[in-house]
């Protein structure tokens, strides 16, 4: 007899993993996420621990694979160069930038069990009896990782806690999902915190369901759309709901930070709305410094010099020097590290591998890289780096200006734009269109780890650079075999 609730998450095929206490495990998969309920039914999960653990989880959107790596490394935004046998792995990261990847792909596969994972553990919360602002927060969970299955996907298995081991999750498709998402969010938003700007906002709030509901909105013309690729038509309606969400944090004392690199710290004051409270951010500046600096990294990836010239040379989010003055990290600056790199003292550090002075180039091949090729980026500075972000007012921000350009209203929507760069020492537009509203918004959130939603909403995931293959059904990614396998009510999605 069951008695206990079981997770069998399909990590590579090769083994299961179980996330809680258990006895006569069935090794015959049934999906990534199985509830295998007691004799008498379900059993309620400790409402207290499970959301503590839910909020834990957050900490896979951190890392640097999985959710992550399918956001941005399939982007004109970041590389990731094979550097002699490092950072190699059997064409993992080169595929994801080629958009050469296939059902099985293992980051896929991570991410399609995680997210899936949580969202169940949520809907078992919901379950439990909590109280109004318990099942709130769980709600808002739920939304947060099925809103990603959905955008990855374009579609998410729901499995009900009252379903068996031997029963499929049914398949809601991806306008099916938005609206179960849009009606979780709506009805949590009464019950969740009155939360202000904090690095401490760790916990589901009313601005973080308000940024959620915003970028559902933003993006309905893709979720909702004829075709996952477009092209997409965006309805004023709902470019107005996105402005009156935005509004909504705005009026809870969210603002943007004068100084871009402090929204990153644990100094930042005005814009932390959503963060990840479990461990650090050090995974953002490990993946891109190289081995002789300070801290040690894994010289791992890089931006693309069409990225970075797409700023100007007095905006402020380009980057700051490094303190050299001794104290520790001092030697790392902040934003795009170019040319010479120097230790905490200020003096020029040797590549030890080549023995020639280490000095990142804008040129950087995705494979047969050299340890010194590539711009580096540091937003996350291992000196002061603050909680992780998942939400940040600047993203709200310029999701209001987007909404007020695609709702007719260029002369505002500039407007906006123009605040926002004169705050960061950039020379103001005089024309606002979809074109430089996209480099803006490059600028303004590059790494942060959803540059392919941005690019798929204005139709550039296919036509940018840094992929060889611009093939157009690769806005979604494959259902992973495994999944497919495991649960018949799947279908892979078209071109795979």
């Amino acid at each position: 007899m069951k008695t206990s609730q079981i997770y069998k998450i399909m990590v590579t095929g090769v083994y299961m993993a179980t996330l809680s206490a258990c006895t006569d495990l069935v090794n015959d998969e049934k999906d990534s996420v199985v509830n295998e309920v007691a004799e008498g039914g379900f059993a309620p999960v400790n409402v207290v621990e499970s959301l503590a653990s839910a909020y834990k989880d957050l900490s896979t959107y951190s890392d640097q694979a999985g959710i992550y790596a399918l956001g941005e490394h399939t982007t004109a935004e970041m590389i990731p160069p094979t550097r002699g046998v490092d950072w190699g792995d059997n064409g993992v990261w080169r595929t994801l930038d080629q958009h050469t990847w296939d059902a099985s792909h293992s980051y896929i596969l991570s991410a399609w069990n995680a997210l899936n994972q949580r969202a169940y553990k949520a809907t078992e919360i919901i379950a439990s009896n909590p109280t109004a602002v318990q099942k709130a927060e769980a709600q808002f969970l739920r939304a947060y990782n099925m809103y990603w299955v959905m955008d990855y996907w374009g579609v998410v298995p729901f499995r009900e806690v009252t379903q068996g081991v031997n029963d499929l999750p049914k398949v809601l498709n991806r306008s099916e999902a938005f609206d179960y998402i849009i009606k979780d969010l709506e009805e949590a938003l009464p019950n969740l915190p009155k939360k202000g700007p904090s690095i401490a906002n760790g916990t589901a709030s009313k601005a973080a369901a308000n940024f959620l509901l915003a970028k559902l909105y933003l993006n309905k013309a893709v979720y909702k759309g004829a075709t996952a690729e477009g092209p997409y038509t965006f309805d004023k309606a709902d470019m107005d709901k996105v402005a009156t969400y935005v509004d909504a944090i705005t009026a809870d004392g969210y603002a943007l930070e004068k100084d871009y690199f402090s929204a990153f710290s644990s100094a930042a004051k005005t814009e932390p709305i959503f963060n990840v409270q479990e461990g650090t951010a050090q995974n953002r500046w490990m993946m891109t410094l190289h081995y002789g600096q300070n801290p040690s990294g894994w010289n791992g990836f890089a931006t693309l010099a069409d990225f970075y010239d797409t700023f100007e040379a007095k905006d402020t989010r380009i980057g700051k020097p490094a303190k050299k003055d001794g104290t520790q990290f001092s030697g790392i600056s902040y934003g795009f590290l170019i040319g010479q790199q120097y230790d905490e003292k200020g003096k020029a550090i040797i590549d030890t591998r080549t023995q020639k002075p280490l000095q990142f180039t804008k040129d950087v091949p995705l494979a047969g890289a050299a340890t010194d090729k590539g711009i580096r980026v540091i937003k996350y500075h291992p000196a002061n780096a603050g909680k992780y972000l998942l939400m940040r007012y600047a993203e709200a921000y310029l999701m209001k200006a987007e909404a007020t350009l695609r709702g007719g209203n260029a002369a505002g929507a500039l407007t906006q734009v123009n605040a926002l760069r004169t705050l960061r020492g950039a020379t103001a537009l005089a024309s606002l269109t979809e074109a430089n509203l996209f480099d803006e918004i490059g600028r303004e959130l590059y790494w942060e780890g959803f540059k392919r939603t941005t690019e798929i909403r204005f139709g550039k995931f296919t036509t940018g650079t840094g992929t060889s293959v611009k093939e157009a059904y690769t806005v979604l990614y494959p259902i992973p075999s495994a999944a497919l396998v495991s649960n018949a009510n799947l279908e892979q999605n078209p071109g795979y």
